[in-house]
């Protein structure tokens, strides 16, 4: 794998977890020039994020090493697109401008499969800004990254399974998870384990994520403490309990990245996900879309559509269609999630005070976004969504709290050196750009 991208490549892939990985071994056999990008410091997304103490699974493993097998694959990580690029006259799918810790450059592509993936649905509640509260994926990340949280007394929140597999990842590594409460009923999740033996694989794993501190019918009301996390209060049913710990992860489900895909001018399908069709191909020519930015449903699901996407992109058409089976099973997965793990948005949309902050960036309480009337009413009016995140985290809050659609940006998807924007329309250069 070199750290050199080339300015035009045959097939352009964003995002090198699951479905990225798929799609990239599938074409590979076609002699494409394949580029992969992705910020993480190595392949394999949130779910087979790699760190100090982390055991990949055989699978992740083989990917990683099919990938680095390939002369034509090349995998470009701590590399980030924050734009579109110009393509005019070029007949590319996509020019994307891409930059990582020294540099910025335009990527041209024949073809372009979009594999961002999603990223936690974090609600606003009173203390969620404190020191220590995080989501329940990013207590993962953390962990794996190497975060020291042996003896620490942990309390997790929100919907999904998720949820156990944040406890699960906590215990291991020496922490004590007080609660794990489950926003959706005993009863769902029961209908929801009684059908997992349709998937053996997931009725084989349930059992390992068994949590004894996990509560149904439960959410988070407030965190607790002055400059740290002290305390956190939680709904039980029909009375509240108050916990002591040092932290708190929430999480109430996933949002599927497709500002990218959006800005390219592909739709919008079911679940708010990039539309596709039956092989991956989504509303614009030549750009084809896999995993969770199709709408969430778990790795299987996303190592299915990334190899169908793969083989498509590389005009092996009966290759994609012979994996339609599969596909129908992990969709089927995916849906069963989707009904078991509802999000009961009007309770969680009372959750915030008038003084609570839905806009981290820009510092933007509840009580003033409540007399804005929709999306860019509220840019324009207070900021909300101006800030580093460009609107990712109280963009969707603000779909659940207000019933607003944010838009995507139309040019850049993230903010970016001037150096790289000053370049982007040049050929990469070995130089390193100069931070500004």
């Amino acid at each position: 794998m070199t750290t050199t991208a080339p300015a035009r490549c045959d097939l352009l892939i964003i995002g090198a977890g699951p479905a990225g990985m798929a799609a990239a071994l599938a074409a590979a056999g076609s002699g494409m020039r394949i580029v992969v990008v992705d910020d993480n410091p190595a392949p394999g997304g949130q779910i087979w994020r790699d760190g100090p103490g982390v055991q990949l699974p055989p699978l992740a493993r083989q990917r990683r090493e099919g990938l680095a097998r390939h002369a034509n694959i090349e995998v470009l990580s701590g590399t980030r697109v924050v734009g579109l690029g110009d393509r005019a006259n070029t007949g590319d799918a996509a020019a994307l401008i891409l930059e990582n810790a020294t540099r910025g450059w335009t990527q041209h592509a024949s073809r372009l499969i979009l594999c961002t993936g999603a990223r936690e649905l974090l609600l606003p509640f009173p203390g969620w800004t404190l020191p220590g509260v995080t989501g329940a994926g990013g207590l993962q990340a953390l962990i794996k990254a190497g975060l020291d949280v042996r003896g620490q007394r942990i309390v997790i929140a929100g919907t999904g399974p998720l949820l156990l597999a944040a406890a699960s990842t906590a215990r291991k590594a020496g922490a004590q998870v007080l609660r794990v409460a489950e926003h959706t009923s005993w009863g769902a999740l029961a209908a929801f384990a009684a059908q997992l033996v349709r998937w053996p694989a997931k009725a084989w794993q349930a059992p390992t994520l068994l949590d004894p501190s996990l509560r149904a019918n439960a959410h988070v009301l407030e965190a607790l403490g002055n400059t740290q996390v002290e305390a956190v209060r939680l709904q039980r049913g029909s009375r509240t309990e108050q916990l002591e710990c040092e932290r708190i992860a929430c999480g109430f489900g996933l949002v599927p990245n497709t500002h990218l895909g959006q800005m390219l001018g592909c739709t919008l399908g079911e679940r708010h996900g990039l539309q596709v069709d039956a092989v991956m191909q989504t509303t614009v020519p030549g750009i084809s879309a896999a995993g969770e930015c199709t709408g969430f449903g778990g790795s299987e699901r996303a190592l299915v559509q990334g190899a169908m996407a793969g083989h498509a992109a590389a005009g092996e058409a009966d290759a994609a269609q012979a994996l339609q089976n599969q596909l129908a099973r992990w969709n089927a997965f995916a849906d069963a999630l989707h009904r078991h793990f509802p999000l009961r948005a009007e309770t969680l949309a009372a959750l915030p005070r008038p003084d609570t902050f839905v806009c981290r960036c820009e510092d933007v309480a509840h009580g003033v976004l409540r007399q804005r009337s929709n999306w860019i009413d509220a840019k324009l009016h207070a900021r909300c969504g101006m800030g580093a995140c460009q609107g990712r985290i109280c963009g969707a809050a603000a779909q659940v709290l207000y019933g607003w659609t944010p838009q995507p940006a139309r040019h850049l998807l993230s903010p970016a050196r001037i150096a790289t924007l000053a370049d982007a329309g040049g050929k990469p250069s070995h130089e390193s750009a100069t931070q500004t």
